[in-house]
């Protein structure tokens, strides 16, 4: 019986360490947690202009998990951050939304995400000029048709002066941008905050959303 306890508890810790190492690809880069304790995370995609500024702001609404500095859109494999900026990969600067559906919901992540950008401005985002820089909504299968009619309830909605630009469009491979990238709202706070008051993005939005 001894024997026996031994074995089956010598096969649950390999397990444990089998599941441990799976959290982390095989260049050693953490995986995301699949699950929070009461289910399933969700994921959402974003091009908001600079991702900084995109991941700062989605990290501070409660029910987000993480928010992720990334690259996607484009037919680059892994592209570089001076590859992207310089155009040609056709990829946007975008972030990935880790979010806990149980707190947070799909269609309140749209409506944060439209009046924390200029989603009428078809050349970019404040000071970032140029196709990377673009809004643009990565919606999964489940995803597109929410999208869609949250965007088109934004623009009958009389709310924008303008038309709104930012595209629906279907979600393709993410790679995640260079480490540096990642929290810089965090780990460089005064660089950051010269970036983001020097771009004048929160005068802008206030522009177009007022108040």
């Amino acid at each position: 019986m001894k024997t026996l306890l031994k074995t089956l508890l010598l096969g649950f810790m390999v397990g444990v360490l089998a599941i441990t190492f799976a959290t982390r690809t095989a260049d050693g880069q953490e995986i995301e947690p699949p699950q929070s304790s009461v289910g399933t995370y969700a994921e959402a995609v974003f091009a908001g202009g600079c991702f900084w500024c995109v991941e700062a702001d989605f990290e501070k609404l409660p029910g987000v998990i993480e928010a992720i500095s990334g690259y996607t859109g484009g037919h680059t494999n892994n592209p570089s951050y001076k590859q992207v900026v310089r155009g040609g990969t056709g990829h946007y600067e975008a972030a990935k939304i880790i979010y806990d559906p149980n707190q947070l919901s799909y269609p309140e992540l749209l409506e944060f995400f439209w009046t924390h950008v200029d989603p009428t401005d078809a050349g970019g985002q404040f000071c970032d000029r140029g196709q990377s820089y673009e809004t643009a909504i990565f919606a999964n299968p489940a995803q597109i048709e929410i999208a869609q009619r949250s965007k088109k309830t934004l623009q009958n909605s009389g709310r924008l002066k303008d038309n709104v630009v930012t595209p629906i469009l279907t979600a393709g491979p993410f790679y995640k941008a260079e480490t540096y990238h990642q929290n810089y709202y965090k780990k460089n706070p005064l660089r950051y905050k010269y970036y983001r008051n020097g771009c004048k993005r929160d005068k802008r939005i206030k522009q177009v959303w007022g108040g």
